[in-house]
């Protein structure tokens, strides 16, 4: 079986997550953005990331007035605050951030945090309001 690589064609856009280039932020945050507005035209009902947290950083304290967020975890332990209330997860769990509830996740390992993050609607740069 061969490995997809990204692929744009009439019907359908394949896309591998390590040939796009990231946005590293500098709070320690890197995101990639597979489908959705910087991704090109390929949704117009959501948005899905794939985000890295270096150990012992976190994303920073934000909402999305219009859209609701879901993160997967795919590897490592995190910390989140949703509206001031922690919560600790793991490989395989998820939640769902409703509009307008700030939140903010941290990396509570020494490894590299691994998630997927989708934005409904589509997330976009003025979607998110940081505190």
């Amino acid at each position: 079986m061969t490995r997809a690589k990204t692929h744009t064609c009439k019907f359908m856009h394949i896309k591998n997550t390590f040939e796009l280039p990231p946005f590293l932020s500098t709070h320690g945050e890197s995101v990639r953005e597979l489908i959705g507005e910087s991704a090109g035209p390929n949704s117009a009902q959501h948005s899905l990331a794939f985000i890295e947290i270096a150990p012992g950083k976190s994303s920073l304290e934000h909402f999305h007035p219009v859209a609701e967020e879901s993160y997967y975890i795919l590897e490592g332990e995190a910390r989140i605050v949703i509206e001031e209330e922690e919560y600790f997860m793991k490989p395989h769990d998820c939640v769902c951030i409703q509009k307008n509830q700030k939140h903010q996740i941290f990396n509570t390992e020494v490894n590299t945090l691994r998630f997927l993050a989708v934005c409904v609607p589509p997330w976009t740069k003025e979607c998110s309001i940081f505190s």
